[in-house]
């Protein structure tokens, strides 16, 4: 591609004052220069993506899809759909893991089973964590046409406390399969101020949708 002529008066460009140094450098020298130009236009461009918002949709039976920024996806254990995790100096600072929810056949709505099945849900919590401690269970509304119910517990994890807010939601009351939303946190948390109020989990919490 041709260059466009420029004015006298406006030069001459930085090219044209390093193009000689550029001629007359060493092979291994004009090596090094164009890594640490290309290492920096990598770290630019990681910088961007960091700043920007990621997203994930899942299709099938039950398709959902959510959005989040600070977590990087890791391979989901089994029976999750997605897990998102935030570590510092390898230990796990934030983790957010969504798995399927299937309800026994019932009556009426969901809003009856739904207690019945978190009471069950928390036995197997209590088997999977080291002093695990049940903080609280109750209905929690997500946003203002997503309502769910949810369990909160403390346990100990890599020898120290975590706590945790497990979210069971379904797409209408009448639905017998949904999903089961595990956010764990090292920040600490209260039963007014529960996890995924704020911070990183609470960006994939507040968007979390169906369809």
């Amino acid at each position: 591609m041709a260059s466009i002529p420029l004015k006298p008066q406006y030069g001459p460009t930085l090219g044209t004052l390093l193009q000689p140094r550029w001629r007359s450098a060493r092979p291994a020298m004009r090596a090094l220069v164009v890594a640490t130009v290309a290492g920096a236009l990598a770290l630019a461009l990681v910088v961007v993506l960091s700043l920007l918002d990621a997203s994930y949709s899942h299709s099938g039976r039950v398709p959902f899809s959510f959005t989040y920024k600070g977590l990087y996806r890791t391979t989901p254990e089994a029976g999750e759909y997605v897990k998102l995790v935030r570590t510092s100096r390898g230990t796990l600072r934030d983790s957010y893991a969504v798995s399927p929810l299937v309800l026994p056949r019932y009556s009426g709505d969901s809003s009856g089973e739904l207690p019945l099945l978190a009471t069950s849900y928390a036995h197997t919590l209590a088997a999977r964590f080291q002093r695990f401690r049940l903080e609280g269970e109750g209905k929690t509304r997500i946003t203002s046409s997503l309502q769910g119910y949810e369990v909160l517990y403390t346990a100990l994890l890599d020898r120290s406390v975590i706590y945790g807010r497990d979210v069971m939601l379904l797409p209408n009351a009448r639905a017998r399969e949904g999903v089961v939303i595990e956010m764990l946190t090292r920040e600490p948390a209260t039963i007014s101020l529960p996890v995924a109020s704020s911070g990183v989990l609470e960006r994939p919490l507040k968007s979390f949708t169906f369809g």
